[in-house]
């Protein structure tokens, strides 16, 4: 959504509009932000040296206003009112920025790439820790309802996230009308309860100036950085600001964090900074303290929707970001369900499902608290953060047109702030923070094996295959080819090369279809294809044409249907007298291979393992005939 203004023609269904848009945005996008409060604080003080014995007016001072300018700085200025005009199409998100970087550069550019596999592997590591940080930290709330229930956390917590996963695959639609609400609700209750307690020590406002962030830093060396690598946590979440921009538009977003997001989370923050000084036993869980005992139970209980919420969204991005990568050819093709009839985003992927689950309970189990999940929350973030202020770069000279001054000089502080950031929590290393750069590395290393192999595969196509115009001359001068009624449609990537389907079946049947068509299905860098513009018809002959499907990389393909515009543009296609002839191929790793053997060998299981091309682009099982080709690479 560009601009909301072409949705809405005068001014009160407009404002309607903006308002139900950014009430769902709460929901959505400030749902993983929106949960930071439970831990940020904490964590950056006891990594300040805080006790339950006793705090440092200074020191809280300088982590409030390190917070603060954190979200001014990072939230605010860099994604709000920067990054949310860098949009493709509409969409956000890192293969997003990746795809108009390319396209404004007019070409592939392999360091760019790189970032953007980077970018795309440290958002996998991101989703497997919100959810196990969020759910224990809201469980974690229980200890000071009822004393005993401290074994039972983690089983709690794996209950609920066992639960959140196994109703994925009936869709977020109906839940998701609820996000909104919640959240608001959430927003409002921690706003509250920091007013309370920052009325009764005003002072903490003194946060808002920069020199207490500045003097904490500079004072305390490393113990500085630590700080800094726990304060990041207060602005986890910021970049689905970004992402989700495809499914709310600018302003909607904007408004959401402008009147809602940010001064809650401002509101609370000061609330718990003014609880420690007054009462330092509430070092224990701050956020929790800030309301009265006759609460707590209920702000446990919206606690833990606000993050099956948080998580909700991050769980609903990685299926999008999947999706965009199998389009762009960055990953082997996935089963993809649509979940909604009405809404074509509402997708359910069981494979990264059924890992993310398996992730999000490995952290649980093995770390078994939010604080020590927080010495690995973070790295992913802020490396997705350095990633994208890069890239926003060169889109800002290469797409906006601004000097090449003016584009470094607008991103170079951020980017200059977020790899501070990074520096702050790689020191976290060693105690969790190689989980999140373990599961990025695992995801770059399958998504480069993947681009690697399909780039010699389709080398080796075109070594092997002949020319399409060569062997239609030499279909014209055999008379021992039948003839079959019907249409038969082969699959190719290569359309000016004979599909290896074609070729094959030429050999062993020696019939030939009365039509037969050559179709293409090209991923375009842009979200989505007018339909309008979905099909490209090119008569070869009068047996023989060639058709390009184009989809955007948000899109998924669906042959039939797009086949069916066809007759608009004069060929009858009747699909029930129509056979998909495609070609499965058997992959075997070559001894003079140009790739590491255990890299081959990873393609090679990708590959066996890939959704089959009938099941991804929908065409009816019943109208398939798959031949099989061997390749060796």
């Amino acid at each position: 959504m560009a601009s909301l203004d072409t949705h809405f023609s005068d001014v009160e269904p407009r404002r309607a509009g903006l308002m139900s848009l950014s009430l769902a945005a709460i929901g959505v996008v400030y749902g993983d932000i929106g949960t930071s409060p439970l831990y940020a604080f904490r964590e950056a003080m006891l990594a300040a040296g805080a006790s339950h014995g006793g705090v440092n007016r200074a020191d809280v001072l300088g982590v409030l206003s390190l917070i603060v300018w954190a979200l001014i700085l990072i939230v605010t200025l860099k994604y709000v009112i920067i990054l949310l005009h860098a949009d493709n199409e509409g969409e956000g998100g890192t293969l997003s920025l990746l795809a108009l970087a390319q396209r404004a550069m007019g070409r592939s550019n392999r360091v760019v790439l790189t970032l953007g596999l980077i970018g795309a592997a440290l958002f996998f590591g991101d989703a497997a820790i919100t959810p196990a940080i969020s759910v224990l930290s809201a469980i974690e709330g229980l200890k000071l309802v009822t004393d005993g229930v401290d074994p039972f956390i983690e089983p709690i917590a794996i209950v609920i996230i066992i639960g959140l996963f196994l109703v994925q695959n009936r869709g977020t639609e109906a839940v998701a009308r609820f996000f909104g609400p919640i959240t608001l609700v959430w927003f409002l209750v921690m706003a509250a309860g920091g007013v309370h307690w920052m009325l009764k020590d005003p002072e903490v406002l003194a946060a808002v100036n920069p020199i207490h962030a500045i003097r904490f830093v500079a004072t305390n060396g490393q113990l500085g950085l630590i700080v800094l690598g726990a304060v990041f946590l207060a602005v986890t979440g910021a970049e689905a600001l970004y992402a989700d921009m495809g499914h709310f538009g600018r302003k909607p977003i904007q408004v959401a964090w402008l009147f809602v997001a940010f001064p809650a989370l401002l509101l609370t923050y000061f609330g718990q900074g003014a609880l420690v000084l007054s009462n330092p036993e509430a070092m224990a869980n701050p956020f929790y303290h800030l309301f009265p005992s006759w609460a707590l139970l209920p702000v446990v209980v919206l606690a833990t929707m606000a993050t099956i919420i948080a998580s909700q969204a991050v769980i609903t991005g990685a299926f999008s970001l999947t999706q965009q990568a199998v389009q762009l050819r960055m990953m082997p093709r996935m089963k993809i369900r649509h979940t909604s009839d009405e809404h074509q985003g509402q997708i359910y992927l069981p494979a990264v499902n059924r890992w993310l689950m398996f992730g999000v309970l490995a952290l649980v189990v093995i770390f078994g608290s939010s604080s020590s999940l927080a010495s690995a929350y973070g790295i992913s973030v802020t490396g997705t953060m350095v990633v994208t202020a890069t890239l926003a770069m060169i889109v800002a000279h290469k797409h906006w047109k601004m000097p090449l001054w003016l584009a470094v000089g607008m991103m170079l502080p951020l980017l200059l702030l977020d790899l501070t950031f990074l520096g702050a929590n790689l020191m976290k290393i060693g105690d969790g923070g190689y989980v999140p750069l373990g599961i990025a590395a695992v995801m770059f290393v399958i998504m480069a094996s993947w681009m690697r192999g399909n780039t010699i595969v389709l080398s080796k196509d075109r070594e092997a295959e002949l020319p399409l115009d060569v062997l239609l001359g030499q279909i014209d001068k055999s008379e021992s080819i039948a003839t079959v009624s019907g249409t038969a449609v082969f699959l190719t990537s290569t359309p000016d090369l004979a599909p290896a389907a074609l070729l094959h079946s030429l050999k062993h049947f020696k019939a030939l279809h009365e039509q037969n068509v050559i179709l293409t299905i090209v991923t375009e860098d842009i979200p989505r294809i007018p339909t309008s513009e979905r099909v490209q018809i090119e008569e070869i002959n009068d047996r023989f044409r060639r058709i390009k499907l184009r989809y955007g990389y948000a899109e998924e393909p669906d042959v039939p249907r797009a086949l069916l515009q066809c007759r608009r543009q004069g060929w009858k296609f009747d699909i029930m007298a129509t056979s998909f002839i495609l070609s499965r191929r058997r992959i075997r790793l070559s001894t003079r291979s140009r790739v590491p053997s255990w890299q081959g060998k990873l393609f090679i299981a990708l590959a066996r393992n890939a959704a089959g091309a009938s099941d991804y682009f929908r065409i009816p099982a019943g109208r398939v005939v798959e031949i099989g080709t061997q390749m060796n690479i």
